[in-house]
C-alpha cells in the first residue's frame, strides 16, 4: 500500500508545489533590489580586477623592474653602452621592448613562463653571481636567439620596419640583406645577423 498525506497526493508532491510557486510566483522585494545590486558588485570587481592586473603589467614591462634584480646589473650596462640605450635620434629601445611581445596572448604567455621558470631560479640563485652567469650565458643567450627566430624576430620589428627602411642609404652589404628577395631566399630574420646588438656575445659563441 502506498502511503498518502490524506489527498490521496504522493508524498514530495506538496514540497514540489511549494517550490514551483516560489519559482515562477512573483518574485520578492529583496530579490529584485539584489539582482541590480549584485550586477553592480560584479561589474565594480571587474573593474578592479583589470585595473590591477594592468597596472602589474605596466610596472613588469618597466626598466625598473627588470634591472631590479641585482643579477641583470651585468647585461643592464652593457646595454647601456649600445645605440638602443642612446643614441643620435633620441629613440631608446628598452628590457621590455626587445623580450616581451605587445599581442596581449604572447605577452601573457611570457608573464607566466616568467613567473613559473625564471622565479624559481631567482630564487635558487642559478645565476646570482657574476661567476655564475658568464658560466651560462651561451645557454640564455641561445635561449633567447631561438625565440626571437621562432617568432620572426616579432619584437624586433615593433621598432624596425623592413617597408620603412631607406634601402639606398644603407650600405650595399645591409641593403642587399634587407631586400624582400634575400629574405625569402635565405629565410633569414633579424636575429640570425643581428646578435650582440645590445649585450656582449658570450666568449665560447663560434657564430653561425
Amino acid at each position: 500500500m502506498s502511503e498518502t498525506n490524506g489527498n490521496d497526493n504522493p508524498p514530495g508532491r506538496h514540497r514540489r508545489r511549494s517550490w514551483e510557486k516560489n519559482l515562477w510566483g512573483k518574485p520578492r522585494l529583496k530579490w529584485l533590489l539584489g539582482i541590480p545590486a549584485g550586477g553592480f558588485l560584479m561589474f565594480l570587481a571587474g573593474i578592479i580586477f583589470w585595473g590591477g592586473l594592468h597596472t602589474a603589467i605596466e610596472v613588469t614591462n618597466s626598466i625598473w623592474f627588470c634591472t631590479s634584480c641585482h643579477e641583470m646589473n651585468i647585461v643592464y650596462e652593457e646595454y647601456k653602452e649600445t645605440p638602443h640605450y642612446q643614441n643620435a635620434s633620441g629613440v631608446r629601445a628598452t628590457c621590455p621592448d626587445c623580450h616581451v611581445p605587445k599581442e596581449w596572448g604572447p605577452m601573457m604567455a611570457v608573464k607566466i613562463q616568467a613567473t613559473f621558470n625564471e622565479l624559481p631560479k631567482k630564487i635558487l640563485g642559478t645565476i646570482d653571481t657574476p661567476k655564475k652567469f658568464e658560466a651560462r650565458r651561451l645557454e640564455l643567450a641561445q635561449n633567447v636567439w631561438d625565440k626571437m627566430k621562432e617568432t620572426d624576430s616579432r619584437e624586433c620589428r615593433n621598432c624596425h620596419d623592413f617597408d620603412s627602411m631607406a634601402l639606398d642609404e644603407q650600405d650595399k652589404s645591409a641593403r642587399k640583406k634587407h631586400t624582400l628577395e634575400r629574405r625569402r631566399e635565405k629565410g633569414e630574420t633579424c636575429i640570425d645577423c643581428h646578435k650582440g646588438v645590445a649585450h656582449e656575445l658570450p666568449e665560447d659563441y663560434e657564430g653561425d
